[in-house]
């Protein structure tokens, strides 16, 4: 992806207009440090011609204390204005880190599913990291150095035109060169970025997997891929400084070429008699403060095509655009919601041959509970992640309330549909915030309510510090049992119309699962409900059964029916006891 000086400017005054005053601020201080710079030389020149000329020492020593006020004021100003462009450049790569979680949270499942999570916080962050000097360095030390620039050549002519004119030619070829080397690096770093994202994907998976991986004795292998992955990284890297060190050579040749043809100038112009020895120390002052913008330039090059990479790669995520969008608006009423599925076709990967779930129709009525059967692979869960829209069904409709689900807002759609699996994820907070999802409208009355009658209230006693006490994510403190029942109080506070049970129950005890049944009964009344099970206990109490078979219905109607039909599937797993059918 080539990027433009547009690109650029687009994105610095996207995050740098919200806090125009800083900025204002940082010009203000750019501009009073530009000013005092290129006055330091004018009172050194001064004073070499004044003590050549036999001033007395009052007039010199008065020369040397303005010389000497306006070095510490130039301090003073250049430290203060690196504390605000650090402040600006850390506040906008912070509101792009915000934006960016914002979009990728607000992106389908299929990005997700080719995207692992330590690839993502590279992008996130790595990236925007990269970008941080873009943002807090570009104004005072791009923008700030091409009026400092600008600032010495003016006095230049002012001083002598000849020498003026010689130090315009150096810098705009000097430019020029460095203009034409701006992306030299780009690409590189772009891929030593993506290098770096993929060893923190790499990490992110194995550590997650750190059991299976050493019960298993797959150590030397993961470290085997490690290395890969390093050496990877070490190659790109090196490519990417390599392709730097062009630059800073092309630089050092410059600075040379522009001190011999001051000199050479200067010499001249004073054994002509033409200019003083103050002159020429001004000359070369100014001379040496030339090297500075452009030096300093040079290295806002190299930094500008490490932020291009990340400009790149930032741009490239903003792009992406989800294949499922907020409808126009939808609301629903309180209470059980009806379900329906009309000829739903859907799969994962269009190339595949077998879809995922084919020609798929059926209706649940208000406050009816269906138990959701079928092999693993068979699409029991692919069904619950259509209700939620975390995928769209390439053919067919599904309806919520008697209207297209694509009719409503995701976040009314998702309010209305209440979900408990077997995995149960808790965050680093407090137990307030895993219960509410951090929600801060729902009161502590309502939370302890519903945990008494959800009966979780000996968990609850126990605890330290009641709705404040901090859970540790990996379920510290908790048993399974406590965890489901967590994650129904979660659902009973959503108060949803609609709840699915995704094999909520396959991980506990026999013992474990009768004691969250009372539970599941309270969630589910008057409430429809779908109950995905490996379990034929678990399917005892609902009033219809769906059994899946290769992403098509195999059977499907009333429980009691098909219990009391012999040809019916359902019939013979009851008679059989064969559940191992249904994994």
């Amino acid at each position: 992806m080539k990027i433009t000086y547009k690109d650029y400017i687009r994105l610095l005054g996207h995050y740098l207009r919200p806090q125009w005053p800083r900025a204002v601020l940082l010009a203000i201080l750019i501009f009073g440090m530009i000013g005092l710079q290129l006055l330091n030389p004018q009172i050194l020149s001064a004073f070499i011609d004044d003590a050549l000329a036999g001033k007395s020492v009052w007039e010199l020593s008065l020369i040397a204390l303005i010389f000497i006020g306006v070095a510490l004021v130039t301090q003073v100003v250049s430290v203060w204005s690196v504390y605000v462009s650090e402040n600006v450049g850390w506040t906008a790569t912070n509101l792009m880190r915000v934006d960016l979680t914002e979009h990728t949270m607000s992106l389908d499942m299929s990005f997700h599913n080719g995207t692992n999570p330590g690839a993502m916080i590279e992008r996130i962050d790595g990236d925007v990291t990269a970008m941080a000097n873009f943002f807090s360095q570009f104004v005072i030390k791009v923008v700030g150095n091409l009026l400092l620039l600008a600032g010495i050549l003016v006095l230049l002519w002012v001083e002598d035109w000849r020498v003026g004119l010689a130090l315009s030619l150096y810098s705009l070829i000097a430019f020029g060169v460095l203009s034409r080397v701006r992306n030299l690096g780009v690409e590189a770093t772009k891929e030593e970025r993506q290098a770096s994202a993929e060893k923190f994907g790499f990490l992110e998976e194995r550590l997650a997997g750190l059991e299976d991986i050493r019960s298993n004795g797959a150590s030397s292998f993961v470290m085997q891929g490690l290395a890969r992955k390093l050496r990877n990284y070490y190659y790109k890297a090196h490519r990417a400084w390599m392709k730097f060190s062009v630059v800073w050579v092309i630089t050092i040749s410059l600075f040379a070429v522009g001190y011999f043809l001051v000199f050479l100038i200067s010499a001249f112009l004073f054994i002509g008699g033409e200019i003083t020895l103050g002159k020429v120390y001004l000359f070369y002052q100014y001379t040496e403060l030339l090297r500075t913008p452009i030096e300093q330039l040079n290295r806002q090059v190299q930094d500008l095509q490490k932020a291009g990479a990340g400009v790149a790669r930032v741009t490239e995520l903003f792009n992406k655009r989800s294949q499922v969008t907020d409808g126009p608006g939808q609301a629903y009423p309180a209470g059980p919601l009806p379900v329906a599925f009309e000829k739903v076709e859907f799969t994962y990967n269009t190339e595949q041959a077998q879809p995922t779930l084919d020609d798929i129709s059926f209706r649940l009525k208000p406050g009816e509970v269906m138990g959701l059967l079928g092999r693993t692979g068979s699409g029991k869960t692919t069904i619950t992640r259509l209700l939620f829209r975390l995928y769209e069904p390439q053919a067919g409709r599904i309806t919520l309330g008697g209207e297209d689900i694509r009719q409503a807002k995701l976040t009314q759609l998702r309010g209305k549909i209440g979900m408990v699996t077997q995995e149960v994820q808790l965050f680093h907070a407090s137990v307030r915030d895993n219960l509410t999802f951090f929600n801060r409208s729902i009161s502590d009355e309502h939370i302890l309510a519903v945990i008494e009658d959800i009966g979780l209230s000996d968990w609850f006693n126990s605890l330290p510090d009641g709705l404040d006490t901090q859970l540790k994510v990996g379920q510290a403190g908790l048993s399974a049992g406590e965890a489901q029942l967590l994650a129904f109080t979660r659902v009973f506070l959503e108060n949803p119309g609609l709840v699915i049970l995704d094999e909520a129950s396959s991980r506990l005890d026999p013992a474990t699962e009768h004691l969250t049944q009372r539970a599941v009964e309270k969630l589910l009344h008057n409430r429809t409900g779908i109950i995905i099970a490996h379990r034929l206990a678990t399917v005892q109490k609902v009033d219809r059964i769906m059994i899946l078979d290769e992403g098509r219905i195999a059977e499907e109607g009333r429980r009691e029916e098909l219990a009391a039909d012999p040809s019916s599937h359902f019939y013979g797993l009851l008679k059989t006891g064969l559940e191992e059918a249904l994994v």
